[in-house]
């Protein structure tokens, strides 16, 4: 998402497992800044959202990449990974 001089990245999803969900939400900008998010997904049917904080960008909007994960309940390291999914460039973006 961008507006003005500004870039965050917004994730929109509905937990119908019924179980325990973790996700990270990754904010990729030019030059190596990276923000990250943990969410805990509530386990019911009701769709949620999960927003990182707007960081000020000097690029062109279409500079800055974000990635979704959401993984099962468990130790971090055996964890089922259940959906990656990312943003693309817009074409002609610099990064």
């Amino acid at each position: 998402m961008a507006r003005g001089n500004a870039v965050w990245a917004r994730v929109y999803y509905r937990n119908a497992t019924g179980e325990e969900l973790r996700s990270v939400l990754t904010l990729m900008g030019p030059g190596g800044r990276t923000v990250e998010l943990h969410c805990a997904p509530a386990a019911h049917d009701e769709p949620g959202t999960c927003e990182t904080p707007r960081v000020p960008s000097s690029d062109t909007p279409g500079s800055a990449t974000a990635i979704a994960e959401f993984v099962g309940a468990g130790p971090v390291e055996e964890a089922p990974l259940l959906l990656r999914a990312g943003s693309e460039r817009a074409p002609g973006s610099r990064g």
